[in-house]
């Protein structure tokens, strides 16, 4: 097992695709915190993972909020000792034309996306730094590197975060830290079931995949599981895509 008894936090994994994760990393022998908005969705993932035959625990935790944080790292540590995996994967969208987006909206996005990503980061790495060991994947998309319609604070969002991976990987490193990012394609979840149950719209989406289908969660689990494990020692700094090939075009 890649990971037996390695501590991992994972945010935003009550469902989708940070669920998946957790569950991929508990297969590999990690022991999990799992975190979200909603304690008792969070407390059904750490049901399915006690099935696996691995532990976890659920905190509650709104990334965009500091003290929510700051929480979840002190709990972690309290119970485990150490922190060797995180895992930034609490994300939100919003379809909005830019002419029409306001202040507020812009904010719910970056608050979650990328300043969580600053809070999470920020907190954790002080437990790193003390054990001289971690390994930091923070979760992008291909919107990250390419537009999309209707989707702009997203997309910056996204795009922050693969700039923050290689900066973290260069200040990091001399920690023995690794940081690297996933950058998903695709992916069959509650916030894309609404473009994908309309033919059209699907259709459009299958043309730019040279794999003609749609991602899965796990197929993202896993390659958190790589970035997360041994196998990745000698990757920082690097956004791993996981994208049926859009970006090959």
């Amino acid at each position: 097992m890649k990971l037996k008894n390695k501590i991992a936090i994972v945010t935003g994994s009550k469902r989708g695709i940070g669920k998946s994760i957790a569950l991929e990393l508990a297969k590999e022998g990690a022991k999990l915190v799992i975190s979200d908005v909603d304690l008792k969705e969070c407390r059904d993932v750490c049901d399915e993972i006690k099935k696996i035959g691995s532990s976890a625990i659920a905190l509650k935790c709104d990334v965009s909020k500091k003290r929510d944080v700051d929480n979840l790292v002190k709990r972690t540590i309290q119970k485990f000792r150490r922190i060797d995996i995180l895992v930034n994967n609490a994300g939100v969208v919003l379809m909005k034309p830019f002419v029409e987006m306001t202040e507020k909206d812009w904010d719910f996005i970056l608050d979650i996306n990328l300043k969580g990503i600053f809070f999470c980061t920020s907190a954790v790495v002080k437990q790193m730094v003390k054990q001289k060991s971690g390994k930091i994947v923070s979760i992008a998309s291909i919107a990250g590197e390419v537009g999309f319609m209707n989707i702009s604070a997203y997309c910056a969002s996204k795009a922050g975060i693969i700039n923050l991976t290689r900066e973290l990987a260069l200040e990091l490193s001399p920690h023995n830290i690794n940081v690297n990012a996933v950058a998903p394609g695709i992916i069959v979840t509650k916030m894309t079931e609404g473009i994908l149950g309309d033919k059209r719209a699907k259709e459009g989406l299958l043309a730019n995949i040279p794999l003609k289908r749609v991602g899965r969660p796990e197929e993202i689990g896993r390659a958190v599981v790589f970035l997360a494990s041994g196998d990745s020692d000698y990757i920082t700094g690097h956004t791993l895509v996981v994208d049926g090939g859009w970006l090959a075009h």
